[in-house]
């Protein structure tokens, strides 16, 4: 196996070596069936950690990746296994080297429409022999979505990158997965701006420090307000390690 998966506050997340990502896709793609990546931040973990859809769609899914610093801290605290921090930018471009270099199927869903078009140009450019067979624009009227399900359906992509304009974002593909083949959906809320180059993507030097949240801030300054979770995130790994690790002895 690939990938070791371990329960951080009661939360799936897996350990993946970069080396092994080749592996684990094609793996993933000969699975029959609606598979998921999930990209998930310390804020997904502590939502995932309620009773709700986006819970059971973390806790079924195929892949889930840490993309948080305070992820990894927290499995080191625990004395768990460690595992590997994923750029989001840089995990979707690997995904899709895999995808091409198999001559696999993309389909682009979400964004708005002169996004979604510069989005799909700039990936035909990048990667020429990965086959775009559909695209579909976010922010929707619910009475296309039938429309979307079924062309998504009989395109059967190898992959469904999925973007901004679904209120339902990771739970979109999670609510309908009955209804579709054996598709990889995988949500990234700011794949298609940045393939578009409408959005500038997080720096490496900024990711790798684990200071992505400031430049989030400085775009939305409400968002300083996820202090008061970050500290419920560290008293929960406290109150972890000195009680749930003695019930377990």
């Amino acid at each position: 196996m690939a990938v070791e998966r371990i329960e951080l506050l009661g939360v799936p997340v897996d350990i993946l070596q970069p080396q092994d990502v080749e592996t684990e896709i094609l793996e993933l793609l000969a699975k029959p069936g609606t598979k998921q990546i999930v990209f998930l931040s310390v804020w997904d973990l502590l939502k995932a950690r309620r009773k709700n859809d986006y819970a059971q769609c973390v806790r079924d899914a195929d892949l889930v990746l840490p993309v948080s610093k305070s992820i990894l801290r927290g499995a080191r605290f625990l004395k768990k296994n460690v595992p590997v921090r994923y750029n989001q930018f840089t995990a979707v471009i690997s995904i899709l080297s895999v995808l091409e270099n198999h001559y696999k199927s993309l389909y682009l869903f979400g964004g708005r429409k002169k996004s979604l078009m510069a989005a799909e140009k700039n990936v035909r450019a990048t990667f020429p022999s990965l086959q775009i067979v559909g695209r579909y624009v976010g922010y929707y009227p619910k009475t296309v979505e039938d429309d979307i399900v079924q062309a998504i359906f009989k395109a059967s992509p190898s992959l469904v990158l999925v973007s901004e304009g679904l209120r339902e974002k990771d739970c979109w593909s999670y609510l309908r997965r009955n209804r579709f083949s054996s598709s990889i959906f995988l949500y990234y809320r700011d794949c298609i701006g940045i393939f578009s180059e409408r959005i500038k993507r997080v720096k490496e030097k900024t990711f790798d420090r684990g200071l992505e949240i400031w430049s989030e801030i400085i775009h939305n300054p409400l968002k300083v307000f996820l202090l008061f979770p970050y500290i419920y995130y560290i008293l929960s790994l406290v109150w972890y390690r000195l009680f749930k690790r003695k019930n377990a002895d």
